[in-house]
């Protein structure tokens, strides 16, 4: 019964961080329909000011109990203070415009931010003082609990309540709703919603430094927190449901929950089961607890015209296959380096090309491609080490683990759209990251499996062949289902779903067709990354990975038949090239990255397109002047 007690409030402690984390993500989202992947960065950022202004400028702050809080609300306005500058530069550049455009922009704002903090306070870890007069522990039978995790328990319902009274009774508050529900409407009735927009983040910001900050009595600050903490924060809003402040309290307490005792009953799964709670809730609730419903959370039509139909623009179409040659070129004909990068490249290119074909056709919206991309390169990993397969079989297994998983999860995203769909997508990779990592008899955890000789040194000129033909095949097989009566089905389904299903097309069986489709595609390029690289390690199917397969897509053209081309050519080559010679090149990276999305979300290949048509005008105009 004592562990039991013990375990329910380290629980509820966990919770209140959560909720902090969780609340601001929902404020921000609730006001500006934005998903800020970089919220954990602000967390960070409140942590890390906090910890070195207690421990390093100011230690004698850290034995003062008045001091000690008002280093806390100064972490809480620093990260208030950067998110300001983040809605001004770029969040509300970015507002109506499709979730997965949103999402890889706060991602190129958590690489600039985390480098930005890497500058400006190092890369070792922070040890901060405990909180002076909350010191001490209170006995519970025969185990101890410390006291400040008691006043954590405490000041979780104390904040949800004051932004319950916020938003309830203050005209801030009111508006905050009434823009929540109908931001244009508010503006028709002579509201500016830019303040409040900017009112929504800062609070949102502020209430993510907070957590950072609070934490620092019980954990070191680090330039890992971000990531550790946004993923879970995902978790929490999206089971209570977007735009519902209460439901991120009631899911908040429930991932506490899970996350308290799988620790203590199921160790190895603990991550395992976060996600999966995740995942059931988003099965029979597709909007989650609390939140609003799927059609109130549809972009506009104008953001919706990005996802337009793919097509071969003359000059770029010339220009990709100039470069597909040159990396065909360098995997037969260059030098070891040029050989590794121009096969990450292609395999790459395929992997782009297995989430394109969702997106563009189907408009379905996925954070978690890696989960496929992950099983394709286990699947091809264990069949070598633990029969002793061939290359073609090995990527056979790959191929068939990925269909196997997606053709069950398929039927939950049939069910999903937009963010939510996203979000689940993104569980199932976490769920596939988590046991890659726990389950160490089978997958080696973090040591991986490595030695794989699928590819042998005299067959590397014909694996480089089999790389350069897959990802032609990839290419032309996407432009002929574009073509094709399904890919026309699709796209009306796309753009239209309800006209679609009153015109008599099976749209489950659509969307459930092209993910399961894509799936497989991707687990190709996994078993193909396994063979290559001749080790697989669990962060194939980490967050990053998927993002890599979303810039691939995104900086080339989502609607654009050679997107992925381009887009794994320059990620790859930037990637390496920064890599080896620039300090801060994820920083570097990540501005790129916000700045193409601000400036051509529609991706590279259309800005070049509309370039060449800007001169041709120009042209034309001075013939006739």
């Amino acid at each position: 019964m004592t562990f039991s007690v013990i375990q329910l409030l380290g629980g509820l402690s966990y919770a209140t961080t959560l909720f902090l984390m969780a609340a601001g993500l929902t404020l921000i989202f609730g006001v500006t329909r934005i998903v800020n992947f970089a919220h954990g960065s602000f967390f960070m950022l409140g942590a890390l000011f906090t910890a070195h202004w207690v421990t390093n400028w100011f230690p004698a702050w850290g034995e003062s109990a008045p001091l000690y809080l008002l280093a806390i609300v100064l972490g809480a306005a620093c990260a208030a203070a950067a998110g300001a500058l983040a809605e001004f530069f770029l969040l509300r550049r970015m507002a109506g415009a499709p979730e997965l455009y949103q999402l890889v922009a706060t991602f190129g704002l958590t690489l600039a931010m985390h480098d930005a903090m890497q500058w400006a306070f190092g890369v070792d870890e922070v040890f901060a003082p405990r909180f002076p007069g909350l010191k001490g522990a209170v006995q519970i039978g025969e185990d101890f609990f410390p006291v400040y995790q008691l006043v954590m328990i405490v000041l979780g319902p104390l904040v949800w309540l004051g932004l319950h009274l916020l938003l309830k009774h203050s005209l801030f508050g009111r508006r905050l709703r009434a823009a929540t529900h109908d931001r244009h409407m508010l503006a028709a009735l002579g509201v500016n919603p830019k303040p409040l927009m900017l009112g929504a983040v800062v609070l949102g910001c502020a209430l993510a430094g907070l957590g950072g900050a609070l934490q620092l009595p019980r954990e070191p600050a680090h330039l890992q927190m971000d990531m550790n903490v946004i993923v879970e924060t995902f978790v929490v809003v999206v089971t209570g449901g977007l735009g519902s402040i209460g439901g991120a309290f009631v899911a908040a307490l429930l991932i506490g929950m899970v996350h308290a005792f799988g620790i203590s009953v199921f160790p190895q799964a603990t991550l395992v089961l976060v996600f999966l709670t995740m995942a059931v809730v988003l099965v029979f609730r597709p909007q989650g607890l609390f939140g609003l419903s799927l059609s109130s959370l549809e972009v506009s039509r104008e953001a919706a015209q990005k996802f337009r139909g793919l097509r071969l623009g003359p000059v770029p179409t010339a220009a990709i296959v100039l470069v597909f040659v040159l990396l065909a070129g360098l995997a037969w004909l260059g030098g070891p380096y040029w050989q590794t990068l121009a096969a990450d490249a292609l395999i790459l290119m395929i992997f782009g090309i297995s989430l394109q074909s969702m997106m563009a056709l189907g408009g379905l919206i996925s954070f978690g491609h890696a989960a496929f991309f992950g099983l394709g390169a286990y699947g091809a990993a264990l069949s070598h080490s633990l029969w002793g397969a061939s290359l073609p079989v090995a990527l056979a297994a790959g191929c068939a683990a990925a269909l196997l998983v997606a053709a069950v999860f398929g039927a939950a995203v049939v069910r999903s759209a937009g963010v939510y769909l996203a979000m689940l997508s993104l569980a199932l990779a976490q769920v596939v990251w988590a046991s890659a990592t726990q389950w160490v008899s089978l997958t080696g955890g973090d040591n991986g499996l490595i030695g794989l000789t699928l590819v042998g040194d005299e067959g590397r000129p014909l694996f480089y062949a089999l790389l350069v033909a897959l990802a032609l095949l990839s290419v032309f097989a996407l432009r002929l289902l574009g073509r094709s009566v399904m890919g026309a089905a699709l796209q009306a389904l796309r753009d239209a779903p309800l006209r679609a299903a009153a015109s008599g097309l099976s749209v489950g069986w659509l969307k459930y067709r092209v993910f399961v489709e894509s799936a497989v595609l991707a687990g190709l390029a996994g078993g193909l990354f396994a063979a290559h690289k001749g080790a697989v390690f669990p962060s194939v199917a980490a967050v990053a990975t998927s993002v890599d397969a979303l810039l691939v897509v995104l900086l080339g053209g989502v609607h654009q038949l050679w997107g992925a081309v381009a887009g794994s050519a320059l990620l790859s080559y930037a990637g390496a090239e920064l890599g080896r010679d620039v300090t801060y090149w994820r920083g570097l990276l990540g501005v790129f990255i916000m700045v193409i999305m601000v400036a051509a979300p529609s991706g590279l290949l259309s800005l070049l397109n509309r370039l060449r048509g800007a001169g041709r005008r120009a042209v034309s105009s001075g013939g006739a002047g």
